[in-house]
């Protein structure tokens, strides 16, 4: 996704937590679904998925993210 690239994978793990079903790419369950996902791969515009990485999974947001977490371990 940082390279403005789509993802199809399967629903396992994380990737219902970072793949955007129709945005930065396809969820899929079967190979039939995979099949036909990378046939609808031309309809996701490329500048969104990067767009999409940008707001989620930046340096500069993840940083913010742990200097948040830290900040708040801190006060328990």
């Amino acid at each position: 996704m940082a390279c403005r690239t789509p993802v199809i994978a399967y629903r396992s793990g994380s990737v219902p937590e970072i793949v955007e079903h129709g945005v930065t790419g396809f969820i899929v369950e079967d190979e039939a679904q995979a099949i036909k996902a990378v046939n609808e791969l031309g309809g996701l515009d490329r500048r969104k998925v990067r767009a999409r990485f940008e707001q989620r999974f930046s340096a500069k947001r993840l940083a913010k993210e742990y200097e948040s977490q830290y900040r708040r371990l801190s006060l328990v």
